[in-house]
């Protein structure tokens, strides 16, 4: 039902104002009787229905003609040109079909033939053209807003897919990495870290496709490249990963953690550092998410270059997907680096 008022609005809003229209003038033109006589009931719907007629004529001549062809281009000369001919027309064959309906019929007979009565039936027709003329800019200027925002939206999913994108060949870059520091050490974890790199593509590329997926696969996500750094590392790093709450009912946007537990292998873990420490927690309030990654540093020495693409990507991610909606905070220790982010999942 909802759904279909939505859809048909812009009819209901004008059938609206013309009930409301009918109404007034209804109530108004049963007061004109013959004296010593009750209202003609029958005769005043007419009239009514006559008048509402006559407005409905002239008000869409002018919303679905010549606004739009003229007066929405701006050419206002040629706009009031076509407008004042038949407005002229109707208001006067209107004037005179008040008076013949009217004659004999209320004590104000005499104010039917007066200029006033002239004047106002202009005015009073003028008023209700302009109004739903109004109404007319009103709905275009809804619907060009809508359309800039449908646009926006469009631009925003592009821009999202274009740095989720990023994400993959980031991964498949540093994994490599691993890969081939496995081989060089002719590790026997190579295989199984094959294995699990195949498990996490699948979840990227399938799964990472949708807008929000369930934290918990987040989780399942990160937990996996847990394993495979372990699995590099022959499990020498203490790593502990904590969860507080129910992943389960929590939407998030997929792949927007990772970075940041990357960040703390590649930045705090290297390949060499047997005191390194990787702490990450995740904690679930309501409705709001705390996520934490604390880890080690390593000597300057040991330190790879810095690309900055990772992070850069994950807080334009941030901006465009939870716009004012979370805080991101860093805090760089002599001995370790400390990154919270408080997301609230409204």
């Amino acid at each position: 039902m909802q759904q279909f008022l939505q859809r048909h609005r812009i009819f209901f809003l004008h059938f609206s104002f013309w009930c409301v229209y009918f109404s007034f003038f209804l109530y108004q033109i049963s007061s004109y009787n013959k004296q010593g006589q009750e209202p003609d009931f029958g005769k005043s719907v007419v009239s009514a229905c006559l008048q509402v007629g006559f407005m409905m004529l002239i008000s869409y001549l002018n919303y679905f003609y010549l606004l739009p062809r003229y007066l929405v281009n701006k050419n206002f000369g040629r706009y009031f040109l076509e407008f004042s001919i038949p407005f002229s027309i109707l208001i006067t064959l209107f004037i005179y079909l008040k008076r013949y309906q009217m004659d004999g019929y209320t004590f104000q007979e005499k104010y039917f033939y007066s200029e006033r009565f002239a004047v106002q039936m202009i005015w009073g027709t003028l008023f209700i053209v302009i109004f739903v003329g109004m109404l007319r800019f009103a709905e275009d200027w809804f619907k060009l807003e809508a359309v800039k925002k449908e646009v926006e939206n469009e631009k925003l999913i592009a821009e999202l897919r274009f740095l989720k994108a990023q994400i993959n060949p980031h991964f498949l870059f540093n994994t490599l990495n691993n890969l081939y520091y496995l081989a060089f050490t002719q590790s026997p974890n190579t295989t199984e870290v094959i294995a699990k790199l195949s498990q996490m593509m699948r979840y990227m590329i399938y799964d990472s496709n949708h807008l929000k997926v369930p934290l918990s696969k987040e989780i399942e996500y990160m937990e996996s490249y847990i394993s495979l750094e372990k699995l590099r590392l022959n499990n020498q790093i203490p790593v502990h990963f904590t969860v507080k709450g129910n992943p389960e009912q929590v939407m998030v946007v997929p792949l927007i953690f990772i970075t940041f537990l990357e960040n703390a292998f590649k930045h705090g873990v290297g390949n060499n550092n047997p005191q390194a420490w990787v702490n990450i927690s995740i904690e679930l309030h309501g409705k709001a998410c705390l996520y934490t990654v604390e880890n080690s540093k390593i000597s300057v020495n040991d330190k790879p270059e810095k690309s900055g693409v990772g992070l850069q990507n994950v807080q334009r991610r941030l901006e465009l997907s939870y716009p004012n909606q979370y805080e991101l905070c860093t805090r760089d220790q002599e001995n370790s680096y400390w990154v919270e982010l408080k997301l609230n999942l409204n």
